[in-house]
C-alpha cells in the first residue's frame, strides 16, 4: 500500500466516525435542521484534500481569503458542488474578495465589517450566506461579538 493509499483509508475511517455521529445527532430531539460535516482544511496537504473530495466531502472551511483561493480556485471547477466557507477573522479591506469567493462567511462580528460585506456584496452581485460569530465566554484574546452587542450587530447587518 502506497502513501496515498494510506492517507485515503486514513480519511475514510475518520470521515465515516464523524459522519456517524453526526447522523445520531440529528436524530436528537432538538435537532433542527439536518447537520453537515464541514472539513478546516487549512494547513493540509493537497493529498488529504485530495483523498476527502474522493470521498464525496464537498464543504470545507477555509481561515484565510488568499490561502482559499490559490487552494480551491481550480478545484471549484472540478467540484462545482463545493460549498467553501470562510471560517477564519476576516479584515474589511478583504470583503469582497471574500464575498466573491465563499458561499459562507461565518465570522461577522462588529459594524464595520457588515458595512464592507453588504458594499462587496452589491457591488459583486454575490450573495453569501453570513453568519454572526458570537464570543459566548466574552473572553477578550477571542473574536466575536459580545453576547449583550448581539441584538444591535444583527439589528445593524439587516438593515444593510
Amino acid at each position: 500500500m502506497d502513501s496515498t493509499d494510506s492517507v485515503y483509508q486514513d480519511i475514510a475511517k475518520r470521515r465515516a466516525v464523524i459522519l456517524a455521529s453526526i447522523q445520531d445527532a440529528a436524530r436528537a430531539p432538538l435537532a433542527a435542521t439536518e447537520p453537515h460535516l464541514v472539513a478546516i482544511s487549512k494547513k493540509q496537504p493537497d493529498m488529504r484534500i485530495d483523498a476527502a473530495l474522493q470521498l464525496g466531502q464537498r464543504i470545507f472551511g477555509e481561515n484565510r481569503v488568499q490561502e482559499a483561493q490559490n487552494r480551491w480556485t481550480d478545484r471549484k471547477e472540478t467540484y462545482p458542488d463545493l460549498q467553501l466557507r470562510l471560517v477564519g477573522p476576516l479584515q474589511t479591506n478583504k470583503a469582497e474578495d471574500a464575498v466573491s469567493f465563499f458561499d459562507v462567511i461565518e465570522t461577522l462580528d462588529r459594524p464595520k465589517l457588515a458595512r464592507a460585506l453588504a458594499k462587496a456584496a452589491q457591488k459583486t452581485g454575490h450573495r453569501p450566506e453570513i453568519f454572526i460569530q458570537v464570543n459566548t465566554g466574552e473572553e477578550p484574546q477571542k473574536a466575536g461579538v459580545l453576547p449583550e452587542e448581539l441584538p444591535d450587530l444583527i439589528a445593524f447587518a439587516r438593515s444593510l
